[in-house]
């Protein structure tokens, strides 16, 4: 455990990565590092196949799941080289083991007849009402994360020119577009809490700003209103997003943009969703399908 907390640090404040994944970080490595201890093993000199124990300890005896020991590998891979970069180990014992494949899940989504709904059943013209229409509609107009939505603060958007500045995953900067609808429900929330003195964009009936689990509550609630029974995640409206604009026709690069996705191998689960899509429909209306 000697250098775990400055991996930590390292990964905190030189990688720029969020405390959630930073204790992701923790939870993995300490289980590694535990399981090495208990059975008299050493981090600098253990061998390729004492490590593929491990792994088989997470799979037999605590019953991992391809996609945890999938991550597990990922975070023992970081930490190898955050020790090679700085001295403490002179070579790599887990450089050739092999990332076991993890079978593809796909996103929750809505189709767009079930955003219409889910959007369009928050009518009221009380604040909350008004509040949780421009969160939903900013939402699916621009595929934020949930994260970034409720981190929002007034400096970064700007309702007249219809974008807002969106700080991502390491902290990366992008714009993104939003279109009218979402600017006329923004503009109407804006009367609203034009008095009140916070940073935040978006404010709980305290004045504080909205967290992750009160947005999340609020979905569900709106979500039974509209008579959705699908499983509806805080991720939901953003894989809905993604999709419907490459259904729609649009260049995946753009798409790719707008999620903040480093990588565009993450934003081709979309084109896959949309193909199923297709799937689905061709053998539900076609003669022959």
């Amino acid at each position: 455990m000697e250098h775990l907390d400055s991996f930590i640090n390292f990964i905190l404040i030189e990688k720029g990565l969020s405390k959630n994944t930073a204790s992701a970080y923790r939870t993995d490595l300490t289980t590694y590092l535990s399981f090495l201890g208990k059975n008299n093993k050493d981090y600098k000199t253990i061998t390729h196949s004492e490590i593929s124990d491990f792994f088989w300890y997470l799979k037999d005896e605590l019953h991992f799941k391809a996609t945890s020991i999938y991550r597990m590998i990922e975070s023992i891979r970081q930490y190898y080289k955050f020790l090679i970069a700085e001295d403490y180990i002179q070579t790599d014992p887990i450089v050739y083991l092999t990332t076991p494949k993890t079978p593809q899940i796909l996103p929750d989504m809505l189709n767009v007849d079930e955003v219409t709904k889910l959007l369009t059943s928050v009518s009221g013209s009380d604040n909350l009402s008004i509040r949780n229409r421009a969160m939903l509609e900013l939402l699916y107009a621009t595929g934020l994360r949930v994260s970034e939505l409720i981190n929002i603060k007034l400096a970064d958007i700007n309702i007249d020119e219809s974008y807002v500045k969106v700080f991502g995953k390491g902290n990366k900067e992008r714009i993104v577009v939003f279109g009218s609808k979402a600017q006329s429900y923004l503009k109407r929330y804006l009367r609203i809490r034009s008095k009140t003195k916070s940073d935040f964009l978006f404010l709980t009936r305290l004045k504080k700003p909205i967290s992750r689990i009160e947005f999340w509550r609020q979905l569900k609630q709106i979500a039974i209103k509209a008579g959705i029974t699908k499983h509806i995640s805080p991720h939901t409206l953003r894989h809905s997003f993604a999709t419907h604009l490459l259904t729609g026709g649009a260049d995946i690069r753009v798409v790719q943009e707008m999620l903040g996705h480093s990588s565009i191998s993450t934003t081709q689960i979309y084109t896959h969703i949309s193909q199923e899509r297709l799937k689905e429909q061709h053998t539900k209306y076609h003669p022959r399908g």
